[in-house]
Parts: C-alpha cells; sequence; structure tokens
C-alpha cells in the first residue's frame, strides 16, 4: 500500500510538474466534490494517475502529503523523504487534551474500593444521599465555571480552549481536526448558539507559518473542513446553526497569516491557551541547500536566532546549544507565547528525551514549567511513513514546576485512539522528581525503558543500582588520574582517506585498519575482533576484508588500546562492544577508544602485570550487561556518542573482576 501511494505522488509529478497547481487543483476538486456529493476521485483531471484506495478517505493528508513535498523541494531537499503528520496522531492528541482538560470535565470524584450494596440500610441510604449532595455541588459549579468561559471567549460550548494556536502550521492539520471534533461535538449545542460558537472558535485561531504558500492553503483547507464538518455553509445561503461561508472566508483570511514565530513578534495580543502542532525537525545546516548563497544563509541565520534578545535584554532561546535543530526553538518559543496555566502539545524526536545538547532544554521545562506527561513511540513503531526516527509526544502546562512525569510508552502505530489518545493497555511509568534526579545528574533525561513489564521493571532495578556510582570521565573517578579521562573517534575519516583504505587479500601483511564491521559477538566466544590479520580463515569474500587494510600517511600507535565499536545496528541485543585493541592498528572514524591518562595506565599496567593484561581486565568490566542495559536505556539514537561513553557509570575504586557492581 505505502509503495502504490509513494507512486502515485510519483506518477502525479510526471504528468503535473508545479506543485502549487497540484494543491490548487486537488482542493478545487475536494470542494467540487462536497458541492455534488461525489467521490473527489471522480472530480480530478483525466490525466491524473488513477486515485489510491488509501487516499480517497482524508483529502486533508493528501494536502500535508504535497505541501510537504513542496517545501522539500524548496529547501533542496528530496520530496521523496517528506512525510506528513499522520491524521490519526492529531486526532489521538486532541482528544487526549481535550478530554483531559480540568474545566472541560469538571473535577474528578474520588474513587472507593467500598461497594454502597456492602453497606447496612441505613448507612447505605446516608451514603447515597451524601453523594447526590456532592454529584449535584460538582455540576453546579462546572457549569458555573463552563459559562462563564463561554461568556468571556476562552472556551467554545464543544470544550475548545481559547485561543488556539499553531506557530508552524504548514497546512493546518490540527486545525482542520479541531473542526472536526467540533462538528462531532455540535449536535448537543442548542442550534441558536451553534452558529456563534463556531463564530468564535474560528476568530480565536491563531494560525502562522513563514511560508504564504502554506498559509493560503490552509485557510482554504479549513475553510473546506469546516464545510465537511457541518459548521460552515458551502455557498453562503443562510442555514440555521451554520456560520456563512464568506463570513467563515474573512475570518480564515485574518488568523492566518504569513510570519516567521522564531524570530518576530507573535501577531496577536492575546496570549493562546493551548497550542499544538508539529514544528519543523530541520537541523538549520539542512536550510537553504538548493540556494546558491544556502551557506552564507545558513550562517546568517544561525547567528541571527543566536542573538536575538527581547525586550527586556534577556536572550528569546537561552538553551540552543550544538547544531541547533529547529524543532527545539519551536518548542521553547511555544513556551514564551502561551498564557500562564495554559497548555502545549508538540510532536518531537524522541532524542530530546536523552541527547546531552538538548540537557538545557530539559531543565527548562522542568523548573520552570509543569511536564506532565509524555508519550513515546520507538523507531520501530513507523509512526510516520518513511522516517525511522523515534517519535516524541510532549504535554506541558506552562509556568510552574515538574515534581512527576507520567511516561505512556513504548507505544505502537495502532494504539492511538481517537477518542481517548491512547489504547489502555500502553504501559504507564511514574518518574518523581527525586528518583529523576538522582538518575539524570539533574539533566532531567528520560530512559528508553522496554514494555515487557519484567525486563522494564529489571532495567529499573539496574539503573536504580547505578545511578549513584561515579561517571568514567568524572575527574574524581580513579580512572581519571591528574587528567581527565577522554572517549576518542578514531584517526581515519573513512571518506577523506579512502584511497589509502585497501583490502586485505591473503597473504597480505601491512598495517590492519579496524571498522566497526570487524567486532563481533556471541554467547560462547563473547566479543572480540574478526578481522583477516588475525584471523587468515576469513572467507575471500566476506566484507572484513574489504577496507581492511591501512597504508596512508597516519602512524599507527605502538601501544595497544581500548576500542568501543560507535555504530550499532538497533535490531542487536548489545549496544556497546568493547575489544582490547592490539599495537599497530588504525581504527576507522566508525569506532571510539579510550584515551587513559598516561599515569593511570601505569598504575593499572604495575597492577596486573602489564598493559595487555591491565585493560583486558578493563574491557570485561566495561562489557558487563548491567552497563550494557545502562547504556541502551539512556541512548538518544543510534549513534553511541562520545559523551555517552564517558558517562558510564563504574566502581569508585579499583574493583576486582570477582566483585565488580556488586
Amino acid at each position: 500500500m505505502r509503495g502504490n501511494v509513494s507512486g502515485w505522488y510519483a506518477r502525479l509529478d510526471r504528468e503535473c510538474e508545479d506543485r502549487i497547481e497540484q494543491m490548487n487543483i486537488w482542493l478545487d476538486a475536494w470542494e467540487e466534490a462536497l458541492r455534488t456529493h461525489q467521490p473527489q476521485a471522480s472530480q480530478l483531471p483525466s490525466d491524473w494517475p488513477t486515485l489510491p484506495a488509501s487516499l480517497l478517505t482524508d483529502p486533508g493528508h493528501v494536502l500535508d502529503h504535497l505541501l510537504c513535498r513542496h517545501d522539500a523541494e524548496s529547501d533542496g531537499r528530496s520530496p521523496r523523504g517528506a512525510h506528513p503528520t499522520p491524521t490519526r496522531l492529531a486526532d489521538a492528541i486532541i482528544a487526549d487534551e481535550l478530554k483531559s482538560d480540568v474545566s472541560l470535565n469538571g473535577p474528578s470524584p474520588v474513587l472507593t474500593n467500598v461497594n454502597l450494596a456492602a453497606l447496612p440500610p441505613a448507612f447505605r441510604a446516608q451514603a447515597e444521599a451524601i453523594n447526590g449532595e456532592k454529584e449535584a455541588a460538582r455540576e453546579a459549579e462546572f457549569d458555573e465555571e463552563t459559562e462563564q468561559e463561554i461568556a468571556s471567549g476562552t472556551r467554545t460550548r464543544t470544550g475548545v480552549p481559547l485561543p488556539f494556536a499553531d506557530p508552524a502550521v504548514g497546512g493546518g492539520l490540527f486545525p482542520s481536526r479541531i473542526l472536526k471534533w467540533h462538528g462531532d461535538k455540535i449536535s448537543d449545542v442548542p442550534i441558536e448558539k451553534r452558529a456563534e460558537d463556531t463564530r468564535t472558535l474560528l476568530s480565536s485561531m491563531q494560525l502562522l507559518d513563514v511560508c504564504e504558500v502554506a498559509a493560503t492553503m490552509t485557510r482554504r483547507r479549513l475553510l473546506l473542513s469546516a464545510i465537511r464538518a457541518g459548521v460552515v455553509s458551502l455557498d453562503n445561503k443562510a442555514v440555521e446553526g451554520l456560520l456563512k461561508r464568506k463570513e467563515a472566508e474573512k475570518i480564515l483570511k485574518d488568523v492566518v497569516r504569513t510570519g516567521d514565530a522564531l524570530r518576530d513578534n507573535w501577531p496577536w495580543d492575546v496570549s493562546p491557551r493551548l497550542l499544538m502542532g508539529n514544528p519543523p525537525w530541520l537541523r538549520i545546516k539542512d536550510r537553504f541547500r538548493g540556494h546558491p548563497d544556502g551557506s552564507t544563509l545558513r550562517k546568517e541565520l544561525g547567528e541571527e536566532l543566536r542573538s536575538l534578545r527581547e525586550d527586556d535584554g534577556s536572550l528569546r532561546f537561552s538553551t540552543l546549544r550544538g547544531n541547533v535543530n529547529l524543532y527545539r526553538l519551536f518548542l521553547e518559543r511555544s513556551l514564551q507565547l502561551v498564557r500562564a496555566g495554559g497548555r502545549v502539545r508538540l510532536i518531537v524526536p524522541d532524542s530530546l528525551l536523552r541527547e546531552q545538547s538538548s540537557a538545557p532544554l530539559r531543565r527548562l521545562l522542568v523548573d520552570s514549567h509543569e511536564w506532565t506527561g509524555i508519550w513515546t513511540f520507538p523507531e520501530s513503531a513507523r509512526l510516520f511513513t518513511g522516517v525511522t526516527q523515534g517519535v516524541l509526544i510532549l504535554g506541558i502546562t506552562v509556568d510552574g514546576r515538574s515534581e512527576e512525569l507520567i511516561c505512556y510508552g513504548p507505544a505502537e502505530a495502532n494504539e492511538l485512539c481517537s477518542r481517548n489518545g491512547l489504547d489502555k493497555d500502553v504501559p504507564r511509568f511514574s518518574l518523581d522528581r527525586p528518583r529523576w534526579a538522582r538518575w539524570s545528574r539533574m539533566e532531567w533525561a528520560v530512559p528508553r525503558l522496554p514494555r515487557d513489564r519484567y525486563d522494564r521493571q529489571n532495567l529499573l532495578t539496574i539503573i536504580d543500582d547505578l545511578a549513584d556510582l561515579p561517571r568514567l570521565a568524572e575527574s574524581h573517578h580513579w580512572l581519571a588520574g591528574k587528567n581527565r579521562l577522554r572517549v576518542r573517534v578514531g584517526e581515519v575519516d573513512q571518506t577523506t582517506w579512502s584511497a589509502d583504505i585497501k583490502p586485505w587479500k591473503k597473504g597480505s601483511r601491512g598495517t590492519p585498519f579496524i571498522r566497526g564491521i570487524h567486532f563481533r559477538n556471541d554467547e560462547v566466544k563473547g566479543i572480540w575482533l574478526h578481522h583477516p590479520s588475525f584471523d587468515s580463515s576469513i572467507n575471500e569474500d566476506a566484507a572484513e576484508r574489504k577496507q581492511a587494510q591501512w597504508r596512508g600517511a597516519i602512524k599507527a600507535p605502538k601501544h595497544p588500546r581500548l576500542a568501543c565499536q560507535a555504530i550499532v545496528n538497533a535490531q542487536q541485543r548489545r549496544r556497546l562492544r568493547w575489544v582490547v585493541l592490539p599495537a599497530g592498528c588504525v581504527l576507522g572514524n566508525s569506532v571510539n577508544h579510550l584515551e587513559l591518562p598516561m599515569d593511570v595506565a601505569n598504575r593499572i599496567a604495575k597492577n596486573r602485570g602489564d598493559l595487555n593484561s591491565a585493560l583486558s581486565w578493563l574491557c570485561e568490566l566495561l562489557n558487563d550487561e548491567r552497563l550494557d542495559a545502562w547504556a541502551r536505556a539512556w541512548a538518544a539514537n543510534n549513534n553511541v556518542n562520545n559523551y555517552e561513553l564517558e558517562m558510564l557509570p563504574l566502581p569508585e575504586s579499583e574493583p576486582t573482576l570477582s566483585a565488580r557492581f556488586a
């Protein structure tokens, strides 16, 4: 099915090259289908390819895909790598947020395990009377509060908190699904109040995008979505309960605006109460790839974002670190835009939970806001078609302080629910602040937990046991010596030096070149180097013989080292594979190695007889399965980063092998 869909877009490009024309034709056909009550496929031009069945039910999703392809191409990226937000994900987030809103549902009753039928008759009658009084009081309080919010324009009668905002609206997915929610609920509203409720919702939206094409398409898409939801008339006729088309068009022209949420001032005076969206997952260095002055533009954009200041002189983006990704900036900006007590729900990569460069942003979420919950979807969930990145759904109440984080997941795509958010069987874990601080050294990283209950409990026990141990590269660790221990990347960049890397043929002699493919492990032999210089029986056509010999100018070290495979396939059981690398070997940049301080190397060599014996002992210590479980839990992505190795917990004093991690 996915192949058919992808092929349809490719065939469409051959029939109609202009991507803006594609979107306009699609929207024209959508409107005509609404007018004639005929399938949209029958309204498309005859020269367009036959529409796959999977694209017939959600015309908005097709528009999202067409717009993603337009944005990717204008940025110089491949349109084939552009994938829109799944509609079912937006529906689940909206359902979860609106059903959990306290003002909408009223105070939650206190539950008890005591069955009234088990009480004596007199007590039962008294308990029923008390419960009736409490329920009546709750309903009265709820009705009064709700009516006040409706009267003040901060809530629709269908339960949507206002104003609603999306600072990177794209094709308008979230506001269009909000309109669908509104249309589904409006039958409970008296007919004479429905048009006013729709007017309140539309006029209180704050939708912004940097692209004028996106803004134009969003206006048309929201109008058609409102017509489809049964809240706006198709032909501007006066229909009781419906808003007239011309009035809706006038409102949408004002609420959908073009502007840069990151660099410009927010163009509305009233702060949003609810903000939802999927900001761009795009590194600044990937912007303007197709522009002739792309390098200059990227540099200027990065410098401008780093130096932006508010009226009080404070930096607009105080958490910038490392290779800046736009989604981080949109997250921090959203927290500034939404009013105190308002809600932010954003879709971001799950690497935010663990990568070191996101630590300042996590501290902001915990110390200055109430980070209430997360949903996590692993790479294997394939939540976005064609995307292998893990996905994170953030739930944040602006201002306050985080005392507990409710973690849902790992979840699967089929566990999204348009009525309740997530299926009740999705694993749930509560992370309280003291435990969280101890685990992450106040960097507020969240571990990757397995789904199986037994495996999860076993991992939590390992994390609890190891969390208080000193980390490998800390200055007071016994391996640090006078200087801090460092993890380094292999000395040879395989792309730059490709001409000096040769195959290792039978009878070859020379300098072994070690890559990630040369690391092996099994339950019998443990972990070892599978390189033809050490094992001549390796098949002549084996991949281990290709790019296995070094003939370049970089000299091989004359001492043994501890090396660790730097990239581990996500499907493999182990994450870290340490080996003792013999003297005279050169490492590729897909492998890391420990740079031991000289005084430490001399000390452990003296204690263990020689350096080889000492490194073998240390290698066995680092290959402990509990350390590997720790590394998998705190991994930000498939790459094993240097800082990840440097932060491995090891015993605070030099242990014996029999007593390690006891």
